[in-house]
């Protein structure tokens, strides 16, 4: 009947536009699935979702910090942003919406600096474990490796904010710091590294 509303339809979730083995930047750019951008941008996104696997864990033992892990998460984001506007292509107005500031690589340091203050001092090679939440922090601290890994080539080439490199890197030392504070919070054992025997 002409007096009822037709019903609103959901977006799909899928295009089908990316069928090809192509992929678009925000610039526009159609760039090939593996490109070092997408390469950059897949490992951002798995950093992410490892943060926000560590964000749950520490939730349930109700560590104060998790706002924090969020609030990373929301950086990525921003750092996802910025790697798909390739600096080759994007015009003025990319760059003011997709810029990258150094402020949030000072509030790590802050953050850093607060924690490593509480814990006992590094003696020995500690092996990712701890408990749940600080061996995902672990986790979380080997795939924001990679992820620096995949965007430091994109930043000598020109392609992304140095800062976001830097982020990164600072951010693998907050979740290593972070990952020894919630074992010690826990009460957890930290495993250190022991030479085998010959």
């Amino acid at each position: 009947s002409p007096d009822r509303a037709a019903p609103e339809r959901a977006p799909r979730i899928y295009t089908r536009t990316g069928d090809s083995g192509f992929s678009s930047t925000f610039t526009g750019e159609r760039r090939p699935k593996g490109d070092p951008i997408f390469e950059a941008l897949g490992a951002t996104d798995e950093l992410s979702s490892a943060i926000g696997l560590a964000g749950e864990f520490s939730s349930e033992k109700g560590h104060t910090f998790v706002d924090q892990l969020h609030k990373v998460q929301c950086m990525l984001q921003d750092v996802g942003s910025n790697l798909a506007t390739p600096l080759s292509s994007a015009r003025e107005a990319h760059r003011r919406r997709t810029s990258f500031s150094e402020k949030p690589i000072l509030e790590l340091e802050q953050w850093i600096d607060s924690y490593s203050e509480q814990l006992p001092p590094l003696r020995a090679f500690i092996l990712p474990s701890g408990g749940r939440s600080s061996a995902a922090l672990h986790f979380s601290r080997a795939v924001c490796r990679r992820a620096e890994r995949c965007v430091v080539p994109l930043v000598q080439a020109g392609e992304a904010d140095p800062n976001v490199a830097k982020y990164l890197n600072r951010l693998s030392d907050y979740l290593f710091v972070l990952a020894r504070y919630a074992a010690m919070k826990e009460g957890k054992e930290e495993k250190i590294y022991i030479k085998p025997e010959p």
